[in-house]
């Protein structure tokens, strides 16, 4: 599945593309994604300028007056910007052509992915739980511990939460651990302030470093502007199951978290010791 860098790599593609520009027309060849394409698409948005291209955790918001088109990748998606009339292929579902003769399409084998429509000033149902932004500043770990207060789940589960922080998925979610030294499975109430602090900086650093490289390439992801990413050639532990550690040499591992595989060092990522609860000695007569 396309991630946050992969996403925010097709925001940046598209937008110079469509930024400002007078949509002509909508084209809807299969309605039926993972939910129904709103037929008040195809009714309110020709004739409207895209506003801005936004992205909100994995999500591509088109903003135009009126509201906005809310689209995500899903399992197999990606948009790509063509000019000029080209025939759709069996997966482009989704059109929007634009008045500069650029026309904007969604290819999704699957049909996991989605193009929703969301009111002016009235959050879709489906973002207004999200949790932070990660590159922004007022993520820190302070956030975290706060999320974490009372919770037993895993790290690893915990900061794939959307409600936690968005946009953290499978795979810098485990290359983030790996960085900051924690086992995947530790429960997020036994990570220290310390780790915290660690992951924080690292799932900071990891999704920066991912963008600026074009996003992970992905058997099913092609980038806006048609072009790969190249983050996958720095991955650490993802995808790399009885490979050699980078760090200390030894083999990595691989477990299943939440239906999720998740490879990681069982030598660098080690899990924390449960202290045992003295018990309490017996009086005698």
């Amino acid at each position: 599945m396309p991630e946050l860098p992969e996403v925010e790599t097709t925001c940046r593609g598209i937008e110079p593309h469509i930024q400002g520009i007078v949509v002509h027309s909508i084209t809807v060849r299969q309605p039926q994604l993972r939910w129904l394409i709103p037929e008040k698409i195809s009714h309110i948005v020709p004739g409207l300028r895209v506003l801005e291209v936004q992205r909100r955790a994995k999500y591509i918001i088109l903003k135009f007056s009126r509201g906005d088109i809310i689209i995500h990748l899903g399992m197999s998606g990606s948009l790509r910007v063509l000019r000029g009339e080209q025939l759709p292929a069996k997966h482009d579902h989704f059109d929007i052509s634009f008045c500069n003769g650029v026309i904007l399409r969604l290819t999704d084998p699957r049909r996991f992915g989605a193009v929703l429509w969301q009111e002016a000033d009235q959050p879709h149902k489906l973002l207004q739980h999200l949790g932070p932004e990660p590159l922004e500043e007022t993520f820190t770990a302070q956030t975290f511990i706060a999320a974490a207060k009372g919770r037993k789940v895993s790290v690893k589960q915990f900061i794939m939460d959307n409600k936690v922080v968005v946009g953290v998925g499978n795979i810098y979610a485990a290359e983030a651990l790996f960085a900051a030294a924690i086992h995947p499975q530790t429960p997020v109430n036994q990570v220290s302030v310390d780790k915290f602090n660690k992951l924080v900086a690292a799932i900071k650093f990891i999704l920066a470093q991912a963008i600026e490289r074009g996003g992970t390439t992905l058997k099913d992801f092609v980038g806006g502007d048609g072009k790969p990413g190249y983050f996958a050639q720095e991955l650490q532990v993802y995808g790399r199951k009885g490979e050699t550690c980078n760090a200390c040499l030894k083999p990595l591992s691989e477990i299943r978290l939440g239906q999720r595989s998740t490879v990681f060092c069982p030598s660098c990522q080690r899990l924390p010791r449960v202290r045992k609860k003295p018990k309490n000695s017996q009086a005698t007569n």
